[in-house]
């Protein structure tokens, strides 16, 4: 996806006044023009609860720039610190720790990385000073029942890369675009480390969207960094990104991870067992690695995934001639033919997770809801109205298959039959 008119903008020392103001207005319209392809919004979708959760002011949760970062050369793309939010358990829960990676997409120019780097996706300068801690994230048992008392993390995403960047790979011209991924993930990890992790009992690694992947990518660090006799375990939020060809049998996304993957030089970060056998981009679809990750690992995720369809299935550049618009946006209106196209993605996500499915160690829950990202959202993580397969909520699952109460191996019946599902509508 790469932005030639803004290529120029990138090579500068002096401009006058009227130059900047150009470049400003450039910038923003890039930003914009961007923001349909690098969900600017991460973790959040427009509202499908007609009643959502009040917000009290204990729900909050400041933000803190890491203290390892600076003498780790820990940077966020623009160069500013990298920084998380922590609330302290207590009680039964004060030597376990859930940590959740922020999502976001990728970003795979110097153009829209220099876009990113003037968003909270890529500067730590735009975070929010508090966020709400909700979902897997809460601290009411009622909507987190089995974490709520943890200490809980949420790592802001300023990479745009999954937290796997390396600075080997930066540009050494005038940009000043920092790709410190890796080095942010492993300062956030140290800093946690020295406020009690180092002694913890249980651990999860989580993350939603392009943090889900990540949770996948560090999962076995993360274990590794843990005590030894602690529980610990991974879940990956719609993260299970697809390598399959949108509908005009182009592999748009295989195409642009792999200029995520060169860009910002990931290959030292993924899988090294994969890296061996195959071009380092196709390891970032974890299709090609979860089964070499050595910790137990637990998937959510949307059989009709709404992310994935809007920009893997069906990108902006194969609707050109807007056949698929109001399907992209709301699957109440696909059509029979398009239907049987997503019932087709949906089996290619079954395809994929098929050798996982007999992993003992591991679990899912594999909705067919047109969703992404949900266990952030009280509505989709544990209410008496969320998702269920089976009678259960993903809350329950998830916690069934950490606390060993029982296997959980979830998957769907195919669209609509699901009364549960929240659809998400764009239109």
């Amino acid at each position: 996806m790469a932005i030639s008119t803004f290529s120029s903008l990138l090579r500068y020392r002096k401009w006058a006044k009227s130059n900047w103001l150009v470049a400003s207005l450039g910038l923003l319209l890039i930003v914009f023009s961007l923001s349909f392809f690098f969900d600017l919004t991460s973790d959040s979708v427009p509202s499908v609860d007609h009643n959502p959760p009040i917000t009290s002011p204990s729900d909050l949760v400041k933000l803190k720039l890491s203290n390892k970062a600076k003498e780790r050369g820990a940077f966020c793309l623009d160069g500013s610190l990298p920084g998380y939010h922590f609330s302290k358990g207590s009680g039964s829960g004060s030597k376990s720790w859930l940590v959740h990676l922020e999502g976001g997409s990728w970003c795979n120019t110097i153009a829209s990385c220099s876009a990113r780097a003037v968003t909270r996706l890529g500067s730590s300068n735009y975070f929010e000073r508090e966020v709400s801690f909700q979902g897997v994230l809460s601290s009411d048992p009622s909507q987190n029942p089995d974490f709520f008392n943890w200490n809980r993390v949420k790592v802001r995403y300023c990479d745009g890369a999954s937290f796997s960047g390396r600075p080997e790979a930066e540009f050494k011209n005038e940009t000043r675009i920092f790709f410190r991924g890796q080095r942010i993930w492993e300062a956030i990890v140290d800093d946690l480390l020295s406020m009690g992790m180092s002694k913890s009992k249980q651990g999860i690694l989580t993350g939603g969207s392009a943090g889900g992947l990540a949770a996948l990518i560090h999962c076995d660090y993360f274990r590794d960094h843990l005590p030894k006799d602690a529980s610990v375990k991974c879940v990956s939020d719609g993260g299970f990104f697809l390598n399959v060809p949108d509908v005009l049998g182009n592999p748009t996304m295989r195409s642009f991870y792999h200029d995520v993957v060169k860009l910002q030089g990931l290959a030292k970060s993924l899988d090294q067992k994969c890296v061996a056998r195959k071009e380092p981009s196709k390891c970032m679809f974890p299709q090609e690695f979860v089964n070499n990750i050595r910790t137990p690992v637990f998937l959510v995720n949307a059989a009709y995934d709404y992310w994935q369809i809007q920009h893997v299935l069906v990108p902006a550049s194969a609707n050109l001639d807007k056949s698929w618009a109001k399907c992209r946006l709301n699957i109440k209106e696909c059509d029979a033919q398009q239907m049987k196209v997503l019932h087709g993605f949906r089996s290619s996500l079954r395809d994929a997770i098929g050798k996982f499915h007999q992993n003992k160690a591991g679990g899912m829950f594999i909705d067919s809801c047109y969703s992404h990202s949900q266990m952030l959202k009280p509505v989709m993580w544990h209410s008496p109205n969320s998702t269920r397969i089976k009678n259960k909520t993903i809350a329950e699952s998830v916690g069934d298959w950490y606390f060993n109460r029982k296997p959980v191996k979830l998957i769907d019946r195919p669209y609509p039959c699901n009364p549960y599902c929240y659809n998400m509508n764009f239109t």
